[in-house]
């Protein structure tokens, strides 16, 4: 299959999905052409059965923003031309379905059919997409795309509810590669590499993310500083966006900013992954929890919060603990529960990484995308010029 995927190419969850869900096509034997203002950063360059196809856009005194939706859709109606694309698949629906759904209209004009599947990933719905400004196009492009996706079941019902969508939306859950983020099975390279990192005395904890507010970076800081007072411990943030000044003006005014790493934006997480001993993601609001399960595939558990599509991820007192949003004591006291009780945290990685394994590898949910590509195909009356899935 040659397949058109459209992301936003930055450190968000959306973007991260639709890179690796496009390596992982690309390894099955589909052809893969990633089309964005600029090249996704999970994105080699190298990888066999991949292309990037940037997307110009002009800027003229007459604009007083570029008009980049525009120059999207002509560029997709461009690179499925020359590249015999048997579909679009768009993550994020702003506005990449309204993008897609004019390439497809244009293409049609010619006599050429080009579907294309949008998959929701969350502030597209729960946050963008309810803006009144946007509300009436994002709904128009979901229900006039030709197949939708969803990431969990929260957020497939929070659209249907929110939006008042009449079509179907399949849910295909976010995925890891579970070779590429695992443990580190030898003990002794792993003591070797948290070393760089905290004494061998002290725990370690981990943040991953885009440091937006949703997120609550500043409840990360206030859990470990409640964490340090009774464990020996080192917090490592991964990421950077807007409030990572606060957070570290926190650190320095709670006098634990020698005890946080800011690492900033890391292309192999997965590398720093393994040498937590705990993952801390106290979000306002989650569709999903990519960095949860990137954790977990880890053997690390998660201390989170209870919103969102987050429970359809962790089992709570199983492969990790939930609280409500805000609750810094208790999760500062979980926390420390753990990693007082190295049996219980041993039996809380294990059930992670197992959860990761059994229902969340890319193994077994990429092929789920290829069905539901090769079904919208099928309604549309089209067969795939090249058929080389295993999955088929």
């Amino acid at each position: 299959m040659r397949i058109g995927i459209t992301c936003y190419p930055t450190y968000g969850g959306s973007g991260v999905v639709a890179t690796e869900l496009g390596i992982e096509l690309a390894a099955m034997g589909h052809e893969v052409h990633f089309i964005s203002y600029s090249q996704p950063f999970r994105l080699s360059g190298r990888d066999e059965g991949i292309y990037y196809h940037e997307v110009p856009v002009s800027s003229y005194p007459l604009f007083e923003f570029p008009p980049y939706d525009l120059a999207l859709a002509s560029r997709m109606a461009e690179v499925a031309e020359f590249c015999g694309l048997d579909l679009l698949h768009v993550h994020y629906a702003i506005p990449h379905s309204v993008s897609a759904l004019l390439a497809r209209q244009m293409l049609a004009a010619r006599g050429r059919k080009l579907p294309f599947v949008t998959t929701l990933h969350g502030t597209d719905i729960t946050l963008v997409g309810l803006d009144r400004s946007y509300l009436p196009i994002t709904r128009f492009a979901i229900q006039e795309s030709d197949g939708v996706t969803s990431i969990s079941n929260y957020l497939k019902e929070k659209t249907v509810q929110d939006f008042d969508v009449t079509r179907g939306i399949e849910v295909i859950p976010n995925f890891v590669n579970c070779n590429v983020y695992a443990p580190i099975t030898d003990e002794a390279a792993r003591a070797c590499a948290r070393r760089k990192l905290a004494a061998p005395d002290e725990a370690i904890l981990m943040h991953l993310s885009n440091f937006r507010p949703v997120k609550r970076v500043l409840d990360v800081v206030k859990v470990f500083a409640e964490v340090v007072k009774e464990v020996p411990a080192q917090l490592v943030l991964v990421g950077d966006g807007p409030d990572r000044s606060s957070a570290e003006w926190l650190a320095h005014d709670l006098q634990i900013h020698d005890r946080i790493h800011f690492m900033g934006k890391q292309e192999r997480v997965n590398e720093l992954l393994p040498l937590a001993d705990l993952m801390l993601m106290p979000s306002e609001l989650e569709s999903f929890g990519l960095a949860a399960l990137e954790a977990m595939a880890c053997k690390v558990p998660t201390i989170a919060t209870r919103v969102g599509g987050v429970p359809e991820l962790i089992e709570d007192g199983v492969s990790g603990l939930l609280y409500p949003v805000g609750n810094v004591g208790d999760m500062a006291a979980g926390a420390i529960g753990l990693l007082k009780d190295r049996t219980r945290l041993e039996a809380m990685r294990e059930a992670a990484r197992k959860t990761a394994r059994e229902s969340f590898c890319s193994s077994l949910v990429v092929p789920q995308y290829v069905r539901y590509y090769e079904q919208v195909l099928e309604e549309q009356g089209l067969v795939a010029k090249d058929q080389r899935s295993v999955a088929s």
